[in-house]
C-alpha cells in the first residue's frame, strides 16, 4: 500500500507563524531583495528583529 503524501510545502520547524501588517510595496520590495539574495522575506524578517532585540541584550 502506498502512503499518502501531504499536500503544500514541508514544515520547516517548530517555530510558530506571526501575522504582521506591512504595506504591499515595502513587501514587494523586500521580497524582491531577498530573492536576489537567495533569501524569503521571513528570513530577512528574523534577522533584523534578531539585530534589533540583540541591541537591547548588549545595552544591558
Amino acid at each position: 500500500m502506498t502512503e499518502k503524501r501531504k499536500r503544500g510545502r514541508p514544515a520547516t520547524g517548530q517555530t510558530p507563524s506571526h501575522g504582521v501588517r506591512v504595506p504591499k510595496e515595502l513587501w514587494d520590495k523586500a521580497e524582491k531583495k531577498a530573492n536576489r539574495e537567495g533569501r524569503n522575506v521571513s528570513d530577512v524578517v528574523r534577522d533584523c528583529l534578531d539585530s534589533y532585540t540583540r541591541e537591547d541584550d548588549e545595552g544591558e
